[in-house]
Parts: structure tokens; C-alpha cells; sequence
């Protein structure tokens, strides 16, 4: 009966470690169960850390670069605002540079008229060389100042450049053909002109010859005395001679 009550006790106890070892199995299982999903999802969250720490880095580069960027376009924006100042400057300069433009056009108008005045008066009053020439030049003058396509900088060029003319008339020599009324005929001759000193005619065939009188504002005829001297003067005008001592008459005025 001992026995008995032994057997089935041990029988008993065995049962109950089988079922305390099925448990433990069981819990054990859980755990590991649980233990792999909390690494399946640390795993998740690092990868969700490491995706944001690379858009994070991402994102810093991209503000370091946009950083840069925005520092260079400073740098631009600065130089830019310096030039447009200076074009501010500049048209400001320009617009009263034209106000003042305005101004001398108005005054220096005036001034060229004058200028051609004193130029016709001068041709008048001087030794009576090349007069249609001369004339048609003051008269081209005066036709350009009633010309609005023409420029007041291109019209004062033109009256100085005539200006420049008659001053070089007075110390240079030279020699033209033309026509001379002798005796009350009409004949061809040749002016010998020296500065504005003498201006001297000889006929073609070099049998007449005649100067300009500064004082009485006549012609007057020279002897044949002259005649080798105004020949030569003519030569040495159309370059055929060197330059060389002349013997010609001069007037002397007061």
C-alpha cells in the first residue's frame, strides 16, 4: 500500500515537472518570440534613424551649399548696385552735360554768323586773289546754317576750317589761270600770288604784266623789267623751279 501511495506520488510529481517543463518551453518560446519582434523593430527604427540622419546630412549640405550661394549673390547683388550708382551718376552727368549742350548751341549760333560776317569782309577788303573761289566758300557757309541736318559741331568745324584756309593763303605761294580785263579786253593770264604780299598777273605770251595795288585797291601794269622775274615766280608756284630770291614788286601799306 506504501509503495503504491509512493508510485503514485512519484507519477504525480513526474506529471507535474512535464507540465512545469511545457510551461517553461512555452515562455520561453514567448520571450523569444518578443526578443525577435523588439529586434525586428529596433532594427525598423535604426534604419528609420539612419534614413533620417542621411536627410539630415542631405539637408545640411544643401543649406551649406545654398549658404554659399546666397554669400556669392551678395557679393553680385553689392557689385551690381556699385555699377548701377555709377550709371546714376553718369546719366546725371549727361543730362546736365545736354542742358548745358542746349546752352553753347544757343550762344555759340550767334557766334558763327558773326564769324562768317567778319569772313565775308575780310575776303572783300583783302587782295582780290581766287574771288570766286573764296566767295563761293562764305556763301557755302551761310547756305549750311539754315540747314538742320547738319550738326552745330559739324557747322563750327566747317567755319574754323574755313578760317584755316585764309590763313594758310597768307604764307604760301601759288599760281592759277584766269581771266584779266587789259585795255578793256577780256584775256587769259596767270596770277602769281606770294602770301598776301603781292599778287602779281602775267598774259600767256608773258607780253603784258600787271600788280595789285594794296593802297589805291587798283591794278597797275609793270614794265618789262619784271617780266623774268614773274615767269620765274610762276615756275617755282607749279614746282618747276626750286624756291629762289624774287625781284618783284611789293606795295607797302600803312
Amino acid at each position: 500500500m506504501n509503495r503504491l501511495v509512493s508510485l503514485m506520488a512519484l507519477i504525480v510529481a513526474g506529471c507535474m515537472s512535464c507540465t512545469a517543463f511545457a510551461q517553461a518551453d512555452q515562455t520561453v518560446e514567448k520571450v523569444v518570440t518578443e526578443a525577435g519582434k523588439i529586434n525586428a523593430s529596433a532594427a525598423q527604427s535604426q534604419m528609420k534613424i539612419d534614413n533620417i540622419v542621411e536627410q539630415i546630412d542631405t539637408k545640411l549640405q544643401q543649406f551649406k551649399t545654398l549658404n554659399k550661394e546666397i554669400e556669392g549673390l551678395n557679393v553680385y547683388n553689392s557689385q551690381l548696385q556699385k555699377q548701377i550708382d555709377n550709371q546714376t551718376n553718369e546719366m546725371q552727368a549727361l543730362n546736365e552735360a545736354i542742358d548745358e549742350v542746349s546752352v553753347i548751341e544757343r550762344q555759340i549760333t550767334p557766334l558763327m554768323i558773326n564769324m562768317i560776317n567778319g569772313l565775308e569782309q575780310f575776303v572783300a577788303l583783302d587782295v582780290p586773289f581766287l574771288p570766286q573761289e573764296r566767295a563761293e566758300r562764305v556763301a557755302g557757309l551761310r547756305s549750311m546754317m539754315d540747314r538742320a541736318d547738319v550738326a552745330p559741331s559739324e557747322k563750327f568745324r566747317r567755319v574754323m576750317e574755313a578760317y584755316q584756309v585764309e590763313m594758310d593763303y597768307g604764307r604760301t605761294l601759288e599760281a592759277y589761270p584766269g581771266l584779266h580785263t587789259i585795255d578793256g579786253t577780256e584775256r587769259e593770264v596767270e596770277f602769281l600770288r606770294l602770301g598776301r604780299t603781292a599778287l602779281i598777273y602775267q598774259t600767256r605770251d608773258a607780253s603784258r604784266q600787271g600788280a595789285w595795288n594794296k593802297q589805291t585797291r587798283q591794278w597797275e601794269a609793270l614794265d618789262s623789267s619784271y617780266r623774268t622775274q614773274i615767269t620765274k615766280g610762276l615756275r617755282m608756284a607749279k614746282k618747276q623751279l626750286a624756291p629762289d630770291l624774287l625781284m618783284l614788286p611789293v606795295a607797302i601799306t600803312d
